[in-house]
């Protein structure tokens, strides 16, 4: 007798009332019944190891809910289980354990005894209640007759069960044996696991069984029948076809014949390039020997559509008249002098050469400025067609050069769609947000616009879906960006970049009178009898209720102003509306903008700097503190690493002349210094912010504050001069309308003055610097704060 059996034979007599515990998940194990685990965790292995070694039996016991992770507690065990002896164990080379398992009887798990190195319970014994036999003989019968049903039906279980079952010793093993091999949910096994009477226990198994079959009989109904409709399917197409056989020899009309012949004629009056009719005619070819029934007859067609509807050869006629161009840039825009004489050149270079290829222009500035209305007033002049497109956000290639037409629902990208729009084949084609282009797994549709807008390429544009080349030479491309940084340099190599700047609070002015008030009394239905704006109104809307480089703000804001005017003549309150400064005031409510400088530059360690950002210029107050500490410099507000290396210089600089500022030793010994530029959740870069970081740092050390009216830029070197910047008119613009009126600019950047607006020359006031120091006599209200020593000037 081998040591299992008598194992067992000693079980029979006796209960081993403690044995290890293997939890399962989603796995119940029952009486009698050989059932193969997978044992990976560390402590369940080291269970079956000492289980193997000392012959002992363990309890199988089915975790709750199948909780993945290691079990602690008696909750989380269903309190009945199965003591079972191991038969077989392999080792996994990944550690795990294969084993192969025999239940032996239903136990209870009284009480945990055990919880480390693996699980120990006390168990007592559940055995089989058997009550009435001829109703569990009855049972049995049924549920081996239902079993064998499923058998026939159902391809993972093999046909010897229905021996087995018929073999079994018992109900009861009966029942165990068909609730091991069937399919069933966790829950359901475990039910039939907990129930002790064998006559109650075939009941469940008999509903259980029932159930199974009505699925597996309805599935079989319902794939019998799908068999059915794929034979009528067949039938049904080889009766078409006899039916165009018969038709072709009685001479009656073929649809499908006319309708090769009306795609026939459509190619030959398209008088499509070479290749493309040649591809046309081929493709047609093919349509005419499938059936209209076939999935690629779909395809092809559209495919022959896409082809026809394309003007390969459709043109406008340019109205190349310099005067009347002229005319109508100045009738859509207000002042932008300088790029409406580079498009007029550019006019004129190509009606000398009768020829509009060229260079690609690329309008790059802050939003609301007027770069896509410039777009449209170019093709208004010229007599072209206007396409726009916008690419920000575009991340998918296919967008630019389209789908392969391998692919289900594959489309041409959107070049060629919009110029299937435009029905021309020389429109002026404007490409929205170019900067904000990106990319990813699906590809870099900015290195697909490097075809697109070369103009020594672009002439064999070749999209992905037609596979043919198409002429985009004669397209006038029109690009517009908020910033050049995103922008990747090949690209951007390829473009003629034109600058517009933000608008003065004259243009602005003059905007809102031309065209802001008339387009806003129009779409609120008044008129300009019913309403009227002072000039005084709207330089309070523009100083006090906007402050941007655009006038989209201002356009909502004059928006505003006229529903109220609207509300009080619908009602009869009024005829007529003049809107005055008082009137502003009461309908929008309180300033927006005002002396924010002022507010700002009021302590000492405050600094006002200037930048450029993709909404145009701005301001940036920088501020410094001290506290006692090792040294340390501390820079805060979303800075890049240039800058931070520009707060760093300016430390360096201000720490290296402590005695020409006046301060005694090295005032920022033992001190930790913090610079911040907000606002914090901005993220902003670049060496220009270095004068402002120093003054702040002088500021802070003087115990003095910077003067209120003076904003300044310039980067700074260890020797404290003042290096050019760039973006000049931007930071200036930005300064007038923060209520600055003195900008202190390197020296170097001088020539920059001459691209500001006359106004702006004659009212602000700039401080010209080739060092720090005449920074630091422009900053004081005072003046020069120490007479420097050449030292600090070198």
């Amino acid at each position: 007798m081998s040591a299992v059996e008598e194992t067992r034979t000693e079980q029979e007599e006796s209960v081993n009332a403690v044995l290890p515990i293997l939890p399962l998940k989603e796995t119940v194990v029952f009486p009698d019944s050989m059932t193969p685990l997978a044992i990976g965790q560390e402590r369940s292995v080291k269970l079956i190891d000492e289980a193997v070694a000392n012959e002992r039996e363990i309890a199988l016991v089915t975790t709750r809910e199948g909780d993945d992770e290691e079990v602690h507690s008696a909750d989380e065990l269903y309190e009945i289980g199965t003591a079972a002896v191991i038969h077989k164990m392999i080792r996994v080379p990944d550690g795990t354990l294969r084993v192969l398992v025999q239940g032996l009887r239903r136990i209870r798990l009284t009480r945990l005894v055990q919880d480390d190195p693996y699980l120990v319970g006390e168990f007592e014994d559940v055995p089989d209640v058997i009550g009435r036999e001829k109703e569990i003989d009855a049972l049995a019968r049924n549920v081996e007759a239902l079993f064998s049903r499923i058998i026939g039906l159902v391809p993972y279980l093999p046909d010897e069960l229905q021996l087995a079952a018929a073999n079994a010793e018992d109900p009861s093993s009966l029942a165990n044996l068909i609730a091991t091999t069937m399919r069933l949910k966790t829950a359901e096994k475990q039910e039939l696991l907990e129930e002790a009477d064998v006559e109650a226990r075939l009941r469940r198994l008999t509903v259980v069984l029932n159930r199974e079959l009505e699925v597996l009989e309805l599935g079989t109904k319902i794939q019998s029948q799908v068999q059915s409709e794929m034979e009528s399917s067949q039938r049904e197409y080889f009766l078409r076809q006899q039916m165009k056989a018969i038709q072709d020899e009685l001479g009656e009309g073929d649809e499908q014949q006319a309708e090769m012949a009306e795609l026939r004629a459509q190619i030959e009056e398209a008088n499509l390039p070479e290749e493309a009719d040649k591809q046309a005619r081929r493709e047609l070819d093919r349509l005419a020997k499938l059936p209209p029934a076939a999935a690629e007859y779909g395809v092809i067609r559209t495919y022959l559509e896409w082809i026809l509807s394309l003007p390969w050869n459709t043109v406008t006629e340019d109205h190349l008249d310099l005067g009347e161009a002229r005319e109508v840039l100045d009738e859509d825009h207000y002042d932008l002098e300088k790029v409406k004489e580079r498009i007029i050149e550019h006019l004129a270079v190509s009606k000398l050469k009768d020829d509009l290829s060229g260079p690609i222009l690329c309008f790059v500035g802050p939003p609301g400025v007027g770069k896509t209305s410039l777009g449209k007033s170019i093709a208004r002049a010229l007599g072209r067609k206007f396409v726009r497109i916008s690419v920000g956000g575009v991340r998918d290639e296919a967008e630019i050069r389209g789908h392969r037409r391998t692919y289900i629902g594959a489309l041409p990208g959107t070049i060629i769609r919009a110029l299937r729009d435009a029905e021309s084949k020389n429109p002026v084609f404007m490409i929205d947000e170019i900067d904000k282009m990106g990319s990813d797994w699906r590809g870099d549709p900015s290195s697909a616009m490097l075809e697109v807008l070369d103009p020594a390429q672009n002439s064999s544009f070749r999209d992905h879906y037609l596979d043919l080349p198409f002429d985009l030479s004669r397209v006038l491309f029109i690009c517009t960006a908020n910033q050049l940084e995103t922008i990747p340099p090949p690209l951007l190599d390829r473009m003629e970049v034109i600058r517009l700047s933000g608008y003065t609070e004259d243009e602005k002015l003059g905007i809102a009178k031309r065209y802001l008030v008339p387009k806003q009394l129009e779409a609120h239905g008044l008129d300009d009898e019913q309403v009227s704006f002072s000039d005084k109104a709207l330089r309070l809307v523009i100083r006090e209720y906007t402050r941007e480089a655009g006038v989209r703000n201002l356009d909502r804001e004059i928006a505003a102003i006229c529903r109220k005017a609207a509300a009080e003549i619908a009602t009869g309150k009024r005829k007529r509306v003049r809107v005055d400064e008082r009137r502003v005031r009461s309908w929008l409510g309180r300033a927006r903008f005002a002396g924010e400088a002022r507010k700002r530059t009021s302590d000492p360690g405050v600094a006002t700097g200037l930048a450029v950002t993709p909404g145009g210029g701005d301001v940036l107050f920088i501020e410094a503190t001290a506290m006692p500490g090792e040294g340390r410099l501390i820079v805060t507000g979303q800075l890049g690493e240039v800058m931070r290396e520009s707060a760093q210089a300016a430390l360096s600089w201000v720490r290296s002349h402590a005695r020409d500022l006046g301060l005694d030793g090295d005032w920022f010994e033992g001190k930790d210094v913090h610079i911040h530029v907000p606002a914090g959740a901005v993220p902003k870069d670049g060496p220009s912010a270095g004068v402002a970081m120093s003054i702040a740092l002088a500021s802070l050390a003087l115990v003095r504050p910077v003067s209120e009216d003076v904003a300044m830029t310039g980067e700074i070197t260890l020797t404290g001069q003042v290096l050019p910047v760039g973006g000049v008119r931007d930071k200036v613009l930005a300064a007038q309308r923060a209520g600055v009126t003195t900008v202190v600019l390197p020296k170097e950047n001088e020539g920059d003055l001459d691209d500001l607006p006359r106004d702006v020359r004659k009212t602000m006031n700039f401080v010209l610097a080739d060092s720090i120091d005449e920074v630091i006599a422009a900053a004081f209200p005072d003046g020069k704060v120490l007479e420097f020593s050449s030292a600090a000037r070198g």
